[in-house]
């Protein structure tokens, strides 16, 4: 037999087109190097492309993780339930006008009405003063009709606070045991209940000042961060007369001058804004 041609399937049109597609991969697997003669060429230099994609995946800044207490700090505001007031205080919050700043005798005429507990309230008055540091020991002339708990420094007491237990609202004191309460100042400090000459808890005769304090002798002190005064002035069955009675002692004591605003309330009760004088 004599040779066998094969013919090459397809047109020449379509031979063309996949030459010059196997050209063009060509070209990107290879480049032209300047000063070469022609047809000589060499691969191609540089970084590939997975290369060049670890390089940019480096640069990136990395997340910074949050300490796990943040986190659960954050989640927890996030699902804490809106603080909401009862209807009953919503009703007779109606009855105070929050733009109002009421005499006295008004503010307790107001602060009968809006009882709301089955128990007898405690009257509070906050005070605003105009500085840090504003104290006073006074005898309210009806008591707080609160039975303070007073507590005369000694050995066992001293042991006591030392553990962390404290069960005393004033801690009187005798001179001679102040090196000994120094040991324990860290604790009686923060709470203001270290004894001190200006308030009267530093005596030579605790045991005396112990029955004023139980007859409704207080203390009145700005508290240590912040030029406010928090304190008791009696219950709501004292009755109109008798509370005003003790505030008034309890503005002559700290004088007026010195207060920026007063707010009087009950145990349930929302504030009340108190004219001053």
């Amino acid at each position: 037999m004599g040779k066998i041609r094969v013919k090459v399937l397809g047109t020449d049109q379509e031979q063309e087109q996949k030459k010059e597609l196997k050209k063009r991969k060509e070209q990107k697997k290879m480049a032209k190097a300047p000063g070469l003669k022609g047809g000589e060429r060499i691969a191609a230099v540089g970084p590939t492309e997975k290369e060049i994609e670890k390089m940019e995946a480096a640069q990136e800044p990395k997340e910074t993780k949050e300490p796990k207490e943040l986190k659960e700090k954050k989640s927890l505001t996030r699902n804490a339930p809106k603080h909401t007031r009862s209807k009953n205080y919503q009703a007779v919050a109606k009855l105070v006008d929050r733009t109002k700043i009421y005499s006295l005798s008004d503010a307790l005429n107001l602060l009968d009405k809006l009882k709301r507990a089955k128990f007898d309230e405690t009257v509070e008055l906050h005070i605003n003063t105009i500085e840090k540091g504003v104290t006073a020991n006074i005898t309210l002339p009806h008591g707080t009709g609160k039975k303070i708990r007073v507590a005369i420094a000694d050995d066992k007491i001293i042991e006591s606070v030392g553990k962390g237990k404290i069960d005393f609202e004033v801690l009187l004191a005798d001179p001679s045991m102040m090196p000994k309460l120094a040991r324990v100042a860290k604790f009686l400090g923060p709470r203001g209940l270290m004894p001190n000459p200006k308030s009267g808890t530093i005596t030579t005769d605790p045991k005396t000042a112990a029955k004023k304090y139980e007859n409704g002798q207080i203390n009145i002190k700005t508290e240590g961060k912040a030029p406010i005064i928090h304190l008791y002035v009696g219950k709501l069955s004292f009755g109109k007369e008798k509370l005003e009675e003790n505030v008034k002692t309890v503005f002559g004591a700290v004088r007026l001058e010195k207060i920026k605003n007063v707010t009087i309330k009950s145990t349930m009760s929302p504030g009340i804004k108190v004219k001053l004088g």
